[in-house]
């Protein structure tokens, strides 16, 4: 026989026994709970002056017996895991509330965290007696609906109970969930689900572009979003970055969706991740997580590796922590008494290790870079390194100048390790034309120190050409962003000629206005007509003047266009 769990402390040995009954009665499978069943629920729950509650299997017999306080139920963590997508636990949750009220919300967030195949409360009448029988189970996935039915109460007596044809009434949810599962896999390609959650800090006047990012990281990952829950606070929860309600609406959203990763903007502090961890078994990462393993999956080369790598364990670091009691000690004993060194510090230390090695190899590799740039440099070739937000097809704008056949992606953060071209001008003129790693807004420090290696080619740039996506909404803020990471990188004073990218996906009119709203220049890489401006500007910039002018002070005249 099981034991009794739950708030059992300060129970008579009387009252256990009494409690440990519970598992002797069993319950016809067509019936939710017997009157029997019932009504000693009922005796006993009177007697300790607690909700007490019993979990039945599908043959109608007790698995587990649970108690709780006045309010709410206790249950024990007997396997939170959730059930097969589209199928339930095989268990129903039948027990008292004190004071007759509706089932509570803890009720059903329970009912749906564990996918009981139903949960049901017997309201007590004043005298200990069994009242009425509330029913809740739950729905088919479906974003327009709720998540579970709550059925009309019935009476708590053999007629009352009788209503509610429990085997029945299983055997045509499971059904329906069959056929919504099947649907489901016909759909599936194989990816993990999402489910996005982002907190708008303040007035969150960005949050519907911060939106759309998140939604293109996830494509990039390789993750297929469900469903965007945006939440609007003025200051971020310590705990839990939104709010503690909230964030239950979140697991449930995610357990109706069948979401299988909840991603979070903005960062997640090493406390905020562990608190949502604790509050659900579904996996969490943030946009800083996820921008870092698209830097993993793009990363060919050694340099790019080593970089992300680096950039990975510094930010793992400060969240290594246990994971539960059963980390012991492990070299303490004869020769090193004391506590000795968990399995948590050996893994901090070996990380700690690991980063200082890591830096050394791409110190080195920086050296080496260097090298190579000390040739260039003695062959007199200028230098123009291309910069701006990620994805601004900056590498097909470098394919289109050079002919090069670099990679291109419609992704973002498809080129991560510095490419060099040979651009010759009409006059016979040469330069290397470099393109750099994508930016993007709060790009994490980590990572921004981890590739200042690969970013030093951008200090060693006689001019640097920043290409922004004219076709995004969101362009002027990923100007401002570009600006900021070049001002942290103390590249405010380089040198810089800016142009506007896609631009056949404007009307003419529209491309132009940009353009010299910014004094830039319109262009378009899939089209070479629209690059002979261009061009003769950064010839002139680099060998018929001796200073480049700011953009605001080019002339109409020299901006270029679509047409």
């Amino acid at each position: 026989m099981e034991p009794v769990t739950g708030n059992t402390q300060g129970l008579k040995p009387s009252q256990r026994q009494k409690l440990e009954r519970i598992y002797r009665r069993r319950v016809d499978p067509h019936l939710v709970v017997s009157p029997e069943l019932a009504a000693f629920l009922c005796e006993c729950s009177a007697e300790v002056e607690r909700q007490v509650g019993v979990l039945l299997d599908r043959r109608g017999s007790p698995a587990h017996v649970v108690v709780g306080d006045a309010h709410k139920l206790f249950l024990p963590d007997f396997g939170r895991l959730r059930a097969g997508h589209g199928r339930f636990r095989g268990l129903r949750l039948v027990h008292t509330h004190l004071r007759s009220e509706p089932l509570t919300r803890d009720d059903l967030v329970d009912l749906a965290k564990l996918r009981l195949d139903l949960v049901a409360a017997i309201g007590m009448r004043p005298d200990g007696c069994p009242g009425s029988l509330a029913c809740a189970h739950l729905l088919p996935d479906n974003p327009e609906q709720a998540l579970w039915r709550e059925l009309d109460p019935v009476p708590a007596h053999a007629q009352g109970l009788a209503r509610i044809d429990f085997e029945a009434l299983m055997r045509a949810l499971e059904e329906e969930f069959a056929a919504k599962a099947r649907d489901a896999r016909v759909v599936d390609d194989g990816r993990d689900r999402a489910l996005v959650v982002h907190v708008a800090v303040g007035r969150g006047a960005d949050a519907e572009a911060r939106v759309a990012e998140l939604r293109e990281l996830c494509r990039t990952a390789g993750l297929r979003v469900q469903a965007v829950v945006v939440q609007h606070r003025q200051a971020p929860d310590p705990r839990y970055l939104l709010g503690k309600g909230k964030l239950e609406e979140v697991v449930l959203r995610a357990l109706q969706l069948d979401a299988t990763v909840v991603v979070f903007d903005p960062e997640l502090s090493p406390a905020q991740a562990r608190s949502i961890s604790d509050a659900t078994e579904l996996k969490v990462i943030d946009r800083t997580m996820l921008i870092l393993d698209i830097f993993a999956q793009h990363a060919s080369t050694r340099d790019g590796k080593l970089q992300v790598e680096l950039a990975q364990l510094k930010y793992t670091l400060p969240r290594l922590v246990e994971k539960n009691t059963m980390m012991s000690r492990l070299t303490g004993g004869i020769g090193g008494r004391g506590p000795g060194e968990t399995k948590l510090e050996i893994n901090r230390r070996r990380a700690r290790e690991r980063i200082t090695l890591l830096d050394d190899q791409i110190k080195e590799l920086g050296r080496r870079r260097e090298q190579r740039r000390s040739l260039r440099t003695s062959r007199g070739l200028p230098v123009i390194s291309i910069v701006g937000y990620t994805n601004a097809g900056k590498s097909t704008l470098l394919n289109a100048l050079t002919q090069g056949d670099v990679l291109t992606e419609d992704k973002l953060f498809a080129t991560l390790d510095p490419t060099s071209r040979r651009l010759r001008f009409p006059r016979e003129r040469e330069v290397i034309l470099t393109d750099t790693v994508g930016f993007i807004r709060d790009l994490p420090r980590d990572l921004v120190n981890a590739f200042r290696a690969t970013l030093e080619e951008l200090d060693q740039a006689d001019l640097l050409l920043h290409v922004v996506d004219a076709s995004d909404p969101a362009h002027e803020a990923h100007i401002a962003a570009v600006e900021r990471i070049l001002g942290e990188l103390d590249l405010s004073g380089k040198r810089r000629v800016r142009c506007f990218n896609k631009c056949d996906r404007l009307p003419p009119l529209e491309a132009e206005r940009l353009a010299r709203e910014h004094g830039a220049f319109a262009v378009s890489a899939t089209h070479q007509a629209t690059l002979g401006p261009l061009m003769a500007h950064l010839e002139r910039a680099l060998w018929e003047e001796e200073r480049l002018p700011s953009p605001a002070s080019l002339p109409p005249a020299a901006l270029g266009s679509t047409s």
